[in-house]
């Protein structure tokens, strides 16, 4: 294939985990199906790096405009201004037959340039509402891809654009959920993960350690916790487990994070999109703590698709405490027949083939051929879409 004839598509994504990582696995699918790939993203954006080196990363102004005083919204509106021109650029030198934005403040110039080229434009949504950044660039889209079979916040007129292809996880975990789960044995090693997402928990910091010193002595001497601390508080949290008598492995960033999945029997963690997509696609049980300050609470959306399969339980911050979260815990790994439970729970929520299903519906907009066609259920998927649009955002969580 010939470079002017061969499909280029350029992927707009933030510079979180939550927005690279699906870039990323649809980046890997398109790779094998022959089509060159691109990634724009901001200065925070650390690209794909040694994973997909062929992937040329291309970096372009952004900034949020949501918050803060009058002139910090004039910087923000300015710097997406010079994104604009600078992906409208990049956009007309390289031709991109379809352009996908996975959300952040990156993919706003990119899609808008793409959008007044005439390029085709594919969001992906990675949560069970609708983004801001997506939610304005929705009426530019051709396909929305979605996560869930619910996603809040989706306008009428966009409703026949849901295609649901879920949330494209990386190869090595979806391969975690391929073996059997192994429940704790009676008496045996038990393992706890504790993560919170590409930024951290720093609430977990205290909370963790201070539930786990209230387990029984049997269960503190079974158990080993690996747990991801932010804020550089490694030697503090490391203290309390040794006071505790509690076997230990922390970090501040795992990058290995296939294996921790794999060998864990219970997670503790945040609710962000690739999190609960991952506990899925790994079938790992979890105990979800909402971060309470997530963007029209999207973190308590998706943890609620989870537990509402029965793949783990929702706690949420505000009342949560050392000792409630003790006595979950108590009685989870008490009964490690709970936890093989929701691991059956969180598997059934897992979106087989997600990164190729995205990856239809970007060659399918070579065609202009994308819509909710590529559905199996379209009209019912659109019928869930619209029952969930108009609902009240201030949903009461339970644990």
């Amino acid at each position: 294939m010939t470079l002017k004839t061969r499909r280029r598509v350029i992927l707009a994504a933030g510079g979180t985990g939550g927005h690279l990582f699906p870039a990323e696995a649809l980046a890997q699918e398109l790779i094998a199906r022959g089509i060159e790939t691109q990634l724009v993203t901001d200065q925070r954006g650390g690209g794909f790096g040694d994973k997909l080196p062929q992937v040329e990363t291309l970096r372009i102004s952004a900034a949020g405009i949501a918050g803060g005083d009058i002139l910090r919204k004039i910087r923000g509106v300015a710097q997406l201004g010079v994104g604009y021109l600078q992906a409208r650029k990049i956009l007309k030198a390289r031709r991109a037959d379809a352009v996908v934005g996975f959300g952040g403040y990156p993919s706003v110039p990119t899609v808008l340039a793409a959008s007044h080229l005439g390029q085709p434009v594919i969001l992906h949504e990675q949560n069970a509402v609708l983004g801001r950044a997506n939610r304005l660039l929705a009426g530019r889209a051709d396909a929305i891809a979605t996560s869930f079979d619910r996603v809040e916040a989706v306008s009428e007129r966009d409703l026949g654009k849901i295609v649901q292809t879920g949330n494209p996880v990386r190869a090595a975990i979806a391969e975690v959920g391929s073996s059997p789960y192994r429940m704790p044995e009676t008496q045996g090693p038990i393992r706890l993960l504790v993560i919170g997402g590409s930024q951290g928990a720093k609430i977990f910091n205290d909370l963790v350690p201070a539930a786990v010193a209230l387990l029984s002595e049997d269960q503190r001497a079974r158990l080993t916790v690996t747990q991801q601390v932010p804020g550089g508080e490694i030697d503090a949290v490391a203290r309390h487990y040794d006071d505790c008598g509690v076997k230990h492995e922390l970090a501040a960033f795992f990058g290995d994070m296939p294996d921790r999945l794999k060998g864990a029997h219970l997670v503790i963690c945040r609710s962000g999109a690739s999190t609960i997509c991952e506990l899925a696609a790994a079938g790992r049980p979890a105990i979800l703590v909402p971060y309470p300050y997530s963007t029209d609470d999207h973190q308590t959306a998706n943890a609620q698709a989870l537990t509402g399969a029965g793949g783990g339980w929702l706690m949420p911050q505000s009342s949560l405490t050392a000792e409630s979260l003790a006595e979950r815990l108590t009685g989870l790994l008490s009964t490690p027949a709970l936890l093989a439970r929701a691991s059956q729970g969180a598997l059934s929520c897992a979106a087989d083939n997600a990164a190729a299903r995205l990856a239809d519906v970007v060659c399918g907009a070579f065609q202009g051929t994308t819509g909710t066609s590529l559905n199996n259920n379209g009209s019912e998927t659109q019928d869930a879409h619209r029952s969930t649009g108009s609902e009240n955002s201030n949903r009461e969580a339970t644990a």
